[in-house]
């Protein structure tokens, strides 16, 4: 499955004092990343909660690089670096210029909305897994 890359700017409500991006919205980034490759293959968060399904991370692993600056344009990924029958994982980055700054795994756990516990991906998003 392709990279999904999304483009997007530091505002100064993304920085500390010293104009400095703080390290959780970098997890903000990667968030936004992964809803809108969800959008591109059909699907919204509202739509798998309107259908009983909830997407939460599971594990996230974060390596920071560099950092980012108020004002940089930043392009964040996302691709699927394997998938299982309630579990995906994503290898993601968010870079400037081509330079990675933060890289990161995410594993996301697919749950029933209502008892919080694993459930196999709906069909059409497990057909999207496995294209």
């Amino acid at each position: 499955m392709s990279e999904f890359r999304l483009s997007l700017r530091v505002y100064i409500e993304d920085t500390d004092a010293g104009g400095i991006v703080y390290y959780v919205n970098y997890f903000k980034y990667m968030e936004r990343a992964r809803s809108e490759w969800l959008r591109q293959h059909g699907f919204t968060q509202r739509e798998l909660l309107d259908a009983g399904v909830q997407l939460v991370v599971h594990r996230l692993e974060c390596r920071y690089a560099k950092p980012a600056r108020l004002d940089d344009e930043l392009c964040v990924t996302a691709a699927v670096a394997s998938s299982g029958r309630c579990r995906l994982s994503f290898a993601q980055s968010v870079q400037r210029g081509g330079e990675p700054l933060c890289e990161a795994r995410v594993d996301i756990a697919c749950l029933d909305a209502t008892r919080l516990k694993p459930r196999p991906w709906p069909p059409a998003l497990a057909a999207v897994l496995n294209a």
